[in-house]
C-alpha cells in the first residue's frame, strides 16, 4: 500500500507540543505568558500548562514575576556539550597556556551564538593575581574586541542577521554603525583588534580570529592586556600583539585552516 511521504510516519504528540513551544518562545522578543503561548501555538492554555510547567522544571523555561516565559540558556548548555565545540576547546586550551605564559596574561576563547558573544575558554595568567573573562559570560559583539572580530570575517548578510539578533536581546546599538563598520573594516584589514575595553578601564583588549576548515571564523582569540606593576619585565602590548598572533595563526591550522596565514 503506497505511504503519503508528506505524512510522518511516526508521531509523538506531546514531544511535538514540547518542541513548539520552545521553538515559539526562541522567536519571541519579549517574555510571554499561558494564554499568549497558547493562541501563538493554536492549542488551549490546558494543553500547554503542563508540559510548560514541566519544562520549567527541568531548567529550560525561566518564570518571571508577571507569570510569563523565556528561555533559559539549557539549550545552550547542552549544544556546549557537542564534539565540535568540545574539539575546539580541546585544541585552543594548550596554545592559550602558552601564550598566557609567554604574554603573561590571561586569554579567553569566544564563540558567537544567537545575537551574542559566549565565552567558551579561559586560561589565567601565571603568578597569584589574574583577571579574565569566566567561562560561560555573555556578552555583546558590538561593544567587545572578540565580538567584532566574529562580526569582521562574516559576509554583509550574515553580519546583519547577527547584529539583528544582538538588538533583538540587548535593544539598539550603543555604537554609532558608521564607527562600528569602520572598525570591523579595521579588523578586516589587520587580522587583529587593539582597544581600550569597554567594560574595565585600563584593561587594552587584543583580540584574533581563529578560523577551521573554511574562510569563516570560528572564535576569537582574545587577551585582556593589563600593565604588570608586580611584573615590569614583562612583555609590552606590541610583544603581546605578535605573541597572540603567532598563537592564533598555530591554531587555526591545527583547526584545518589553510589560507594567508597573514590574516589568521
Amino acid at each position: 500500500m503506497p505511504t503519503d511521504k508528506s505524512t510522518p510516519k511516526y508521531t509523538a504528540p506531546a514531544l511535538e507540543k514540547g518542541l513548539d513551544l520552545l521553538e515559539v518562545l526562541a522567536g519571541a522578543a519579549q517574555p510571554m505568558g499561558l494564554s499568549n503561548l497558547a493562541k501563538a501555538m493554536g492549542r488551549s492554555i490546558s494543553e500547554i500548562f503542563r508540559m510548560a510547567l514541566t519544562l520549567e522544571q527541568r531548567g529550560y523555561l525561566i518564570l518571571d514575576g508577571d507569570d510569563r516565559y523565556r528561555l533559559s540558556l539549557k539549550m545552550l548548555e547542552l549544544s556546549h556539550r557537542q564534539q565540535p565545540l568540545r574539539s575546539l576547546v580541546a585544541t585552543a586550551t594548550p596554545l592559550m597556556r602558552e601564550l598566557a605564559g609567554r604574554a603573561y596574561q590571561s586569554c579567553h576563547l569566544s564563540t558567537y551564538h544567537d545575537g551574542q558573544l559566549l565565552v567558551v575558554a579561559q586560561v589565567d595568567a601565571p603568578g597569584p593575581f589574574t583577571m579574565g573573562a569566566k567561562v560561560g559570560a555573555l556578552a555583546k559583539l558590538s561593544d567587545t574586541a572578540s565580538g567584532k572580530v566574529l562580526l569582521a570575517f562574516r559576509d554583509d548578510a550574515e553580519r546583519t542577521r547577527m547584529l539583528a539578533a544582538q538588538v533583538r536581546i540587548h535593544g539598539e546599538l550603543e555604537i554609532d554603525a558608521a564607527h562600528l563598520f569602520q572598525q570591523i573594516e579595521e579588523v578586516r584589514r589587520n587580522g587583529v583588534i587593539t582597544s581600550p575595553s569597554s567594560r574595565i578601564r585600563g584593561s587594552i583588549d587584543i583580540s584574533y580570529p581563529i578560523f577551521g576548515n573554511g574562510r569563516e571564523v570560528m572564535a576569537a582569540l582574545t587577551v585582556p592586556y593589563y600593565e604588570r606593576l608586580d611584573r615590569p619585565q614583562s612583555p609590552s602590548i606590541p610583544d603581546t600583539e605578535e605573541i597572540g598572533r603567532e598563537i592564533a595563526v598555530r591554531l587555526s591550522k591545527l583547526l584545518g585552516y589553510a589560507g594567508d596565514s597573514d590574516t589568521a
